[in-house]
């Protein structure tokens, strides 16, 4: 059963990508249109959309965008098709870890290989595929929220970190998605939610969805997880993912990693909810993920106004971390609940799709 969140963070209207500039929410609600290929590239590298699913959405619309432009500069098919796959690698590049961004591209450049139409027929079948990987993702998220919503026990506090929500992804959400199928059907559940320094999705972007719809949410610091864990106030962790291992190491937002230790240590079910195309089979584990170095004033600022001295002081801000297999309980994904041994799991999952 599926609780409908009132928010759609990224669209195609128009011939134009309309998206939720998630970088000034909570002080501001509003969309910005998105008309070429490098302002995508750019939306995506500066964080006005995130969040795996919903940026491979982006990377999806950003490849018709480039060729509505490669329209207007060329008439040789073959040029066109060879510009426009330059194109598709490029967008691929504009954040290294989250997998999804790949998967879409290559979806896209499939279509552009496979294609027997002419310029504009291809910018059809292009717009179809994006719109296509936009409903596909929520239709997998109210999937993969029903299978969660089964292991969610009656009256829960479900901590959660960063933002897995319908912000970051066609509208539904991935670990928030669970949440708001397992709230359809137990309106006592309610959610945690780490503040996720240094960008605080948690703080700015999880707690305003969740209380958007109505859903009980606490906010803590990331520091205080294992405090409620210890003192039994946590029954379950429910998280995201931008890109999942064929062992099952997992890799998402810096900070996760700690969560689960924390959760083994008090024998507290971690979960992770994300779709097949954030499983990456070509590599055997989380030791071979891109770890995505993110600017230093995300850490020595907030809102603008330095929080330390910057002379002299070194700073590394990584953007992810990788959780190993052995600490994850289950991946939940639209295809049911992975479980242990991932290895075997993954590989006999793919091998029947």
């Amino acid at each position: 059963m599926a609780f409908e969140s009132k928010i759609r963070p990224i669209t195609w209207e128009n011939g134009v990508s309309k998206m939720l500039d998630q970088t000034v929410i909570p002080y501001e609600y509003k969309y910005v249109e998105i008309s070429s290929g490098d302002e995508m590239f750019n939306a995506i590298r500066n964080m006005i959309v995130r969040g795996a699913p919903a940026i491979g959405i982006a990377g999806a619309q950003g490849i018709v965008l480039y060729a509505k432009e490669g329209a207007n500069k060329f008439t040789n098919r073959e040029e066109f098709i060879n510009w426009l796959l330059e194109k598709a690698d490029y967008m691929a590049t504009s954040r290294p870890t989250a997998v999804n961004l790949m998967w879409a591209c290559d979806e896209q450049k499939k279509v552009i290989k496979n294609s027997k139409s002419d310029i504009n027929g291809l910018i059809e079948e292009l717009t179809t595929k994006a719109i296509e990987i936009e409903q596909d993702d929520i239709d997998r998220c109210k999937k993969m929220g029903d299978y969660g919503a089964e292991v969610v026990p009656k009256g829960a506090t479900i901590l959660t970190h960063c933002n897995a929500g319908a912000l970051a992804t066609g509208g539904y959400g991935t670990a928030l998605g669970v949440v708001r199928s397992a709230f359809a059907k137990d309106n006592t559940i309610q959610v945690f939610a780490d503040e996720t320094r240094p960008r605080q999705q948690g703080a700015r972007l999880t707690t305003f969805e969740l209380a958007m719809d109505g859903i009980p949410v606490t906010l803590i610091t990331d520091g205080m997880c294992s405090y409620f864990m210890s003192k039994g106030m946590i029954d379950m962790v429910v998280v995201g993912a931008d890109r999942i291992a064929a062992n099952g190491d997992t890799a998402n937002k810096i900070g996760t990693y700690t969560v689960a230790i924390a959760a083994k240590y008090h024998n507290i079910p971690f979960y992770v909810a994300a779709p097949l195309s954030t499983i990456d089979i070509s590599i055997a584990s989380g030791k071979e993920i891109p770890i995505e170095e993110r600017n230093r004033e995300e850490v020595t600022h907030i809102n603008g106004k330095i929080i330390c001295a910057e002379s002299g002081v070194n700073i590394i801000n990584p953007g992810f971390d990788v959780t190993p297999n052995e600490l994850i309980t289950g991946i939940i994904t639209e295809k049911g609940i992975i479980r242990p041994d991932y290895k075997d799991s993954i590989k006999n999952l793919f091998m029947i799709r």
